[in-house]
């Protein structure tokens, strides 16, 4: 399946993408795409429940708001240089255990919507990422197990400030969490729609121009190391979101470095997980 969501932003409706490319709301069903979904089973409950009352599903509008595919989490969990040449365009040393932060939930939005540079910042910065959604409660698991407890998969951009991040005390969750800093979506696709997870071309462009084009077969530590991994530190509930880190190409990378400025357009997209694209805006805008 498919999943998604529209609507005014944390007023989502849920809705499903069919095979055929149109979407229905499924807002009938009664559930968000939520904990509390993910936990009780709701994909094989939403799955059952298609089979009679599909055909009363009215059409998503064409012009509707493309919310947050899942609703807010209880954390969005991140990797970060989990890719070589990241790590070399960044000045970093490959690690050797996975690179832990967190990116508030405040930050999640559409991916559609604008991305607001923040106050005071002129280091804003891009990051094209495949993001894992959890399915179930996962604790002290196993490599060999981990799978069992992804639901999906969705395209994600880990914007970043990066003064906040390397250059206000050493605290990366500072640069990764301002408000419209998680679009996610626009779809969540179930992993039995997602052959090889680690065999996904994932791009990002700005204004146009091809800045990131990889591969996540490129990563260090591949979907079931991290989902184990992360498991040994904290317990990872339904609905959590792991972002798996970027390839190169961010604007950090270049020489010398490129952020965006208002009405700079950005546009990313991983296979099969669908596209993304924002419009960057000022703050002081708003």
């Amino acid at each position: 399946m498919k999943l998604l969501r529209f609507g005014e932003f944390e007023n989502e409706k849920p809705a499903l993408e069919l095979s055929n490319g149109k979407r229905i709301d499924v807002s009938a069903f009664g559930e968000d795409y939520n904990e509390a979904f993910f936990a009780s089973d709701g994909l094989t409950r939403l799955a059952k429940w298609l089979e009679t009352e599909i055909a009363a599903c009215p059409e998503v509008p064409a012009n509707a708001r493309i919310g947050s595919c899942i609703a807010r989490p209880s954390k969005i969990v991140c990797i970060g240089l989990n890719y070589a040449k990241h790590a070399a365009e960044s000045g970093m040393a490959v690690p050797t255990e996975p690179v832990v932060f967190f990116k508030s939930t405040t930050a999640l939005c559409g991916p559609f919507d604008d991305v607001v540079i923040p106050r005071n910042s002129d280091k804003t910065d891009w990051e094209v990422e495949l993001a894992v959604i959890i399915g179930k409660k996962a604790s002290y698991i196993n490599e060999e197990d981990a799978m069992d407890y992804v639901a999906g998969y969705a395209l994600h951009n880990d914007y970043s400030e990066r003064a906040f991040q390397l250059e206000r005390g050493g605290q990366w969750v500072k640069g990764k969490s301002s408000d419209t800093f998680a679009p996610l979506g626009p779809i969540m696709v179930t992993k039995d729609e997602v052959s090889d997870p680690q065999n996904l071309r994932l791009w990002l462009s700005v204004n146009g121009e091809m800045l990131q084009d990889s591969n996540t077969n490129d990563m260090i530590f591949d979907v079931k190391h991290i989902v184990s991994y992360l498991s040994q530190f904290m317990t990872l509930l339904p609905g959590d979101v792991i972002s798996t880190g970027t390839p190169f190409g961010v604007g950090l990378g270049f020489k010398p470095p490129r952020y965006l400025k208002a009405g700079d357009i950005v546009e990313l997209g991983i296979d099969n997980l669908g596209t993304q694209r924002q419009q960057a805006v000022n703050y002081s805008t708003l």
